[in-house]
């Protein structure tokens, strides 16, 4: 799979403010790709756009081959009229029961699943959020912030579980974190700001799929390259 950003402009606000002027990228999937940099850079919005759920003033978002695309973000909340397994029951599709339960125990979401949506910590909601696209039928998924609130090591464990489960399915995934982005993804889109040219660059992340994290040497240059792309 492919996907093409082909000169995104947006402006908004009483200001008029530019957002994205001729923003052009390409990244090729499969794989974990990031979407990085500093706050109010327009992370979301671009997910948005990608998700077709904010249309450009101008310019296209291309994929090859058109694809499934779904878009988890922290802290999007589920109904609390029941337990968070009766809810997951009931949006899995009967084929992928398996999975379901497969993805709840890898993500320590077992113990909580007889509780309600409002009983859970902000990491462990976040969780069972994720679970829920991850049984769907996509070929895109945005993780946007989706690992908010979940300590290091289940994080790492999180992300490495879904890259084997899914190695055909593209994700991007929005995160503040540089260590993980650089040591995690196979490319990260650095978006640099509106006045800037480019307005993003594309570095090559470690992509770690094992538990052998990269060589100490290799993850610093790679982070350096992200700090000073930003």
């Amino acid at each position: 799979m492919k996907l093409h950003c082909h000169q995104i402009s947006l402006a908004y606000g009483e200001t008029e403010s530019a957002v994205f002027t001729d923003l052009d990228f390409t990244l090729d999937g499969p794989g974990f790709h990031a979407l990085f940099g500093p706050s109010g850079v327009g992370k979301t919005t671009l997910a948005r756009i990608v998700i077709q759920q904010m249309a450009p003033d101008a310019g296209r978002i291309e994929s090859v081959p058109p694809e499934r695309r779904l878009y988890s973000y922290n802290l999007e909340r589920l109904p609390g009229w029941s337990s968070v397994g009766r809810h997951l029951d009931r949006v899995t599709p009967p084929a992928r029961r398996e999975r379901k339960d497969a993805l709840a125990a890898d993500f320590g979401l077992a113990p909580v699943l007889h509780q309600r949506f409002a009983q859970l910590s902000l990491g462990q909601k976040n969780r069972v959020n994720l679970v829920r696209y991850l049984v769907q039928d996509f070929d895109l998924l945005i993780m946007d912030e989706s690992l908010a609130n979940v300590d290091e090591a289940t994080r790492e464990r999180i992300i490495l579980r879904i890259k084997t489960l899914y190695p055909e399915k593209f994700f991007l995934y929005i995160s503040h974190n540089v260590v993980e982005v650089a040591r995690f993804c196979r490319r990260v889109l650095v978006l640099r700001g509106g006045r800037r040219r480019p307005q993003a660059l594309v570095v090559p992340g470690q992509d770690q799929h094992g538990a052998e994290p990269p060589d100490p040497a290799d993850l610093q240059r790679t982070m350096l390259e992200i700090m000073n792309a930003a």
